[in-house]
């Protein structure tokens, strides 16, 4: 049976720890098969990722239809075949980006860098260009990383999609935020699979705004990590500010919870069991999650400085 274990209750950063035996985890591994399945676009090559599907009820001869992508306070949700993302037309910027990251596809040969930026052609509106970065000083930061669409060359394009950019400041982009990137991709090596969302912080001040389609400058930018792999459930979150910093991850590490409390969105209310969800967005352990002191070493002494 699968157990979910966190040593870290929300607004508890203690040392006790405590586990919850979950009953539900065959459901759960339902709807992820489905989910995953869409995310890889392993059932054809014209398969995009989706919103809903019809999925058998475990305990009936029923359909039942699950939703599992965060909700949207825009409405205007985009689905391309590797990631999902919900835009914000009055920011030019995505609220959050959402993809399935796997050990299978981080083992895949990667492809090579395209680097072809441009604007998203299923935004309901318009969405940024590369032109309103030009000259503005900001990164085009990735929220769905390029790195973690390297298995194959149309994911890889997908990813310069500008409705997966946020401007970022240089130091912040190649430095904490490329660390936390990394690691994930280390984790998601270890646990075989993670859910991972990631967003700008859209409700509170801006930095700036760029670009003839004025583009919000966010202070502080999030990303959320959902493992249902066996033996231990768990989840975890950071919200780190837009800005060069030689703060460790840890100290940014918060509840998935928190970051619902800071954005708005609802990011797994209709993939999992209310109370399984109260237990895995309500806790986090930074022991679970290790980090790696190297590349903590690596960015304060050189990325940091990259110019």
């Amino acid at each position: 049976m699968a157990k979910f274990r966190s040593n870290h209750a929300k607004g508890d950063r203690g040392s006790s720890g405590m586990i919850t035996k979950v009953g539900i985890f065959s459901l759960i591994l339902g709807v992820l098969y489905m989910v995953f399945n869409k995310f890889s676009g392993s059932n054809t090559d014209e398969t995009e990722f989706v919103i809903k599907e019809d999925v058998p009820d475990l305990e009936t001869t029923e359909t039942k239809e699950i939703y599992y992508l965060p909700t949207s306070t825009t409405g205007d949700i985009v689905t391309h075949r590797y990631y999902a993302l919900s835009y914000s037309e009055e920011h030019e910027l995505p609220e959050w980006v959402s993809y399935e990251l796997t050990r299978e596809r981080l083992h895949t040969k990667w492809v090579d860098r395209t680097n072809d930026f441009r604007a998203d052609p299923k935004v309901k509106l318009r969405s940024a260009t590369p032109q309103d970065y030009k000259r503005s000083g900001y990164d085009r930061g990735h929220l769905a990383p390029a790195a973690d669409m390297a298995f194959s060359e149309d994911a890889m394009s997908e990813s310069f999609y500008m409705s997966n950019m946020s401007p970022q400041v240089r130091g912040f982009n190649v430095g904490v935020w490329r660390e936390l990137e990394e690691l994930t991709r280390d984790w998601a090596k270890k646990f075989r699979h993670l859910y991972v969302v990631s967003g700008p912080i859209l409700n509170k001040p801006f930095i700036d705004w760029i670009g003839e389609n004025e583009v919000a400058v966010p202070h502080a930018f999030y990303k959320v990590l959902l493992d249902l792999s066996e033996p231990e459930l768990k989840g975890i979150a950071w919200v780190i500010p837009n800005e060069v910093t030689e703060m460790p991850l840890t100290k940014y590490a918060t509840t998935i919870d928190e970051v619902e409390d800071l954005t708005g969105i609802n990011f797994f209310s209709e993939l999992m069991d209310e109370k399984l969800e109260a237990e895995l967005e309500g806790n986090f352990d930074n022991d679970l999650w290790k980090l790696n002191s190297k590349k903590y070493e690596l960015r304060v002494e050189k990325w940091n400085k990259l110019r």
